[in-house]
């Protein structure tokens, strides 16, 4: 895969996305579809495991995008069989430069009861310390993945099933982390104790699909049934779906961004329509942080619904003031320093003729290093814009997630260094406003905004409250907020 681009490098980037089938004909096909609409969720790899009664468990993984690899009519007439799970990568455990093909998941083994195959949406926060102790008891990874650990527990396990296997395992893990598996016959789904990353399941015919979001049960053509509960543990065979909570009880604390920027606008996260809760964003934020200008624009395209709420509140014009190439793919001519330097106007270019004189409010979904902010700000300025004031439709990123998002260091991230009036100095722009984090709960739905003593959602990335201690982390001499102060 070629480096990321300038103008995603400056993105938080979401982990993986998951998809499973069973009780289908052609299962591979379904799962492709699948992982195409979840392709958002990663974009460095993917791979797919099938089982058929003639020719055992198939697989086949990939370097690259879904349409470049799973289109293939031979690649997919080698992944017989009704039932198939999938896995989109972005690698935020394991290698960090680039993902090697050994990373790349779903992964597979051999039990003493048959074989087994997973793949894993999240991050396991004590995988180092998994990871040491397993390697001291005589196993051999094949990976940097922290997944690998979920395998090697269930080895180790005295379950007599799979499924019996990956609760014993699952329960000696910490972080955030929706599985999909997969048995000979069975579909498994599990999601972790406070149900940090989305998994739902859906109905296709006679057969039943696990998916991360419901954009792609609809690519399919399935019904959505429900949301997989947090610490729920699905079983699905040809008899239906049963149903276990293998863990303590704890309270739900969903990944809020998964709202803000994570899922597609067309997904139903918590039975609201992501689109609408992203224009409510924007309403939140023109109620916060009005400013007098002639035109609301989106940084395209994540920055889309909020602007068009922030409009639909303010009474200010929409604008689309910058225009998204989106056949960029690959850089098309060897990346000197002279195209290095034109960075973002590869992937996104100014309406010069709506802009030029104006005030312009851009609306973008966050703020990280700030590096992109600033090149967009530049072009605006470039353009002819009198005025440009930012408004960013999620709180400023102060704190990484150990979660399964890749993040930068804490020292790299913008709002971790500077407050708001040093930031909008730094980029440069009239005006820099964030949604506060109460006014990000009343747009998903909390009328009161956040609860201090009891969050509804996993904020850390905001809060710097984690609901889980990052145990490789805090071992790596990180300091949490708690332990800071």
């Amino acid at each position: 895969m070629p480096p990321a681009h300038p103008f995603d490098d400056d993105k938080l980037k979401e982990e993986c996305g998951v998809f499973g089938v069973i009780g289908v004909a052609d299962a591979a096909n379904f799962v492709a579809l699948g992982l195409h609409a979840l392709q958002h969720r990663g974009q460095e790899a993917g791979g797919i495991v099938t089982y058929d009664t003639t020719t055992g468990f198939n697989q086949q993984r990939r370097m690259g995008l879904v349409r470049d690899n799973f289109t293939n009519p031979a690649m997919m007439a080698s992944l017989p069989g009704p039932i198939g799970i999938g896995h989109v990568r972005y690698s935020t455990a394991g290698s960090k430069a680039h993902t090697a093909m050994r990373d790349v998941q779903p992964f597979f083994g051999e039990f003493a009861m048959g074989g087994a195959a997973i793949a894993h949406n999240g991050n396991i926060t004590n995988a180092v310390a998994l990871r040491r102790e397993l390697i001291e008891r005589g196993s051999i990874f094949q990976s940097s993945s922290d997944s690998e650990c979920i395998v090697h527990l269930m080895a180790r396990s005295m379950g007599r099933s799979i499924p019996d296997r990956m609760e014993e395992a699952l329960r000696k893990v910490e972080g955030a982390f929706s599985v999909v598996a997969m048995t000979h016959d069975k579909l498994i789904g599990c999601r972790d104790p406070l149900g940090v990353r989305p998994l739902v399941l859906g109905q296709v015919g006679e057969g039943w699909v696990l998916a991360s979001e419901t954009c792609a049960l609809d690519i399919i053509g399935a019904e959505f049934v429900r949301e997989i509960k947090a610490g729920e543990m699905v079983v699905i065979t040809d008899k239906g779906v049963e149903s276990h909570f293998p863990f303590r009880p704890a309270k739900s604390r969903f990944c809020i961004f998964e709202h803000v920027y994570f899922s597609r606008p067309d997904s139903q996260l918590g039975g609201r329509s992501v689109y609408e809760t992203r224009e409510n964003i924007g309403r939140e934020l023109a109620k916060e942080a009005p400013v007098d200008a002639d035109l609301v624009c989106p940084v395209p395209d994540s920055g889309t619904p909020a602007a068009i709420g922030y409009s639909l509140q303010s009474g200010i014009p929409y604008a689309m003031g910058i225009i998204r190439n989106n056949y960029m793919g690959r850089t098309f001519i060897e990346p000197t320093e002279q195209i290095r330097n034109m960075g973002v106007r590869l992937k996104l270019n100014v309406n010069r003729a709506l802009i030029k004189g104006k005030r312009v409010i851009l609306v973008d979904d966050s703020v990280v290093r700030g590096t992109t902010s600033r090149k967009i700000k530049e072009m605006i300025l470039d353009a002819g814009a009198a005025e440009v004031h930012f408004r960013i439709a999620s709180p400023p990123t102060a704190w990484p997630c150990f979660y399964g998002v890749d993040t930068p260091e804490r020292e790299k991230l913008l709002a971790a260094t500077m407050s708001e009036d040093e930031m909008r100095d730094h980029l440069g722009v009239d005006s820099l406003k964030f949604i506060t984090l109460d006014g990000l709960y009343r747009a998903v739905g909390e009328s009161k905004g956040r609860d201090a003593k009891s969050p509804a959602y996993c904020d850390a990335c905001f809060s710097g409250e984690y609901p889980v201690a990052p145990s490789d982390m805090i071992e790596q001499g990180f300091r949490a907020k708690q332990a800071a102060e």
